[in-house]
């Protein structure tokens, strides 16, 4: 039995490249001031990514639940210059199965992955695909050049929390990484084969391994609306993160352990040595408060960290379904049809 896959057939040369084509996966959340922009900008790029490297493209808008005219101006976008499929999920399932849906959907040989909400700049997605076609990189992705924008205790937040699902591990997550990243072929077809539902794609595409590079970018100011992540869907969205791809809390649990049953074992000593140097007897009442409070609370953040790994693996042995597709429409760039439409609609 083979426990690996073996994607070598897929390597990307400049003359194949053009025969395998670019999906671009942009997942959407009530993104229905800006999407009829966005399309025009990623219609200008496929044309000039035709004219330069003779790439087809097509673009998989998925629908994640949105409750405004999302799903209503996506059906109506026209495919000039690339494919365009339309996945609306059943309800909101999340960015992360969003991301998985559109991976699923696209029927070209490279995926890039870029948000909906204008702040991902497809002007430099010919950047990305030239790190891909002439540079033969295999996932090319992008990070933050700064965050001299955000407060100091969000800057150290983002720190930290790389530091601690970096901690012990053998391939490292790219601080500031985010998932506006373009994968080749080979890739793709790394990242298809983990089976794993909890799925965290920075983390994911970075354990693939090949050839990877780092491209340093602005975002763009959002084109409408604010953010939809408060600080507690963050701090949820890190241990989401954490729990699905490190166990690096577990590794922390236990040196917190070993370190607290070395300082108790140490004031234990002292206890005794002032017993018998001085005569002199350490309260009883106050320091077996404080001692058993501070057992107690550690034993409680334990289990805690136990409780998210277990809920993990019961997600897990459920073996559900990380989305659902509630309707599926196509349209070719090609298509004699007027205005070129072929839709299927679908329960899946």
């Amino acid at each position: 039995m083979t426990l690996g896959a073996d994607v070598s057939a897929l390597s990307t040369t400049a003359a194949s490249a053009a025969a395998q084509g670019l999906s671009i996966v942009v997942p959407l959340h009530n993104e229905a001031a800006g999407l009829a922009g966005l399309h025009g900008r990623l219609i200008g790029l496929a044309r000039t990514l035709k004219g330069r490297y003779g790439l087809a493209s097509e673009v998989v808008y998925v629908d994640d639940g949105s409750t405004d005219a999302t799903l209503a101006i996506a059906r109506a976008l026209a495919a000039e210059a690339l494919d365009i499929q339309v996945v609306s999920l059943s309800r909101n399932f999340g960015k992360e199965a969003a991301l998985m849906a559109g991976l699923d959907h696209a029927r070209r040989g490279a995926v890039l992955f870029m948000d909906g909400d204008g702040q991902h700049p497809p002007d430099l997605v010919e950047k990305l695909v030239a790190h891909w076609i002439d540079d033969g990189y295999d996932v090319v992705y992008t990070a933050k050049a700064n965050r001299d924008n955000e407060s100091f205790l969000r800057r150290q937040a983002v720190h930290g929390f790389y530091a601690l699902i970096n901690w012990g591990a053998r391939q490292k997550i790219p601080e500031d990484a985010g998932d506006f990243r373009l994968l080749s072929p080979r890739a793709v077809a790394a990242l298809r084969q983990l089976p794993e539902r909890n799925r965290f794609f920075k983390g994911l595409a970075s354990w693939i391994g090949f050839r990877q590079i780092r491209v340093d970018y602005e975002p763009a100011p959002r084109a409408h609306g604010v953010t939809t992540f408060s600080p507690g869907r963050l701090i949820g969205l890190s241990i989401e993160g954490l729990t699905s791809f490190s166990v690096a809390p577990l590794r922390f649990a236990s040196l917190f352990g070993v370190l607290l049953a070395a300082g108790a074992f140490l004031f234990g000593l002292t206890i005794v040595w002032e017993t018998w140097t001085t005569g002199k007897q350490v309260p009883g009442y106050p320091s077996l408060v404080v001692g058993l409070m501070t057992i107690g609370g550690v034993q409680l953040i334990m289990i805690g960290i136990v409780g998210e790994y277990i809920g993990k693996i019961l997600s897990e042995l459920k073996a559900r379904p990380i989305y659902f597709v509630a309707e599926h429409a196509e349209k070719r760039a090609d298509a004699e049809q007027a205005p070129g439409e072929t839709e299927r609609t679908a329960a899946e």
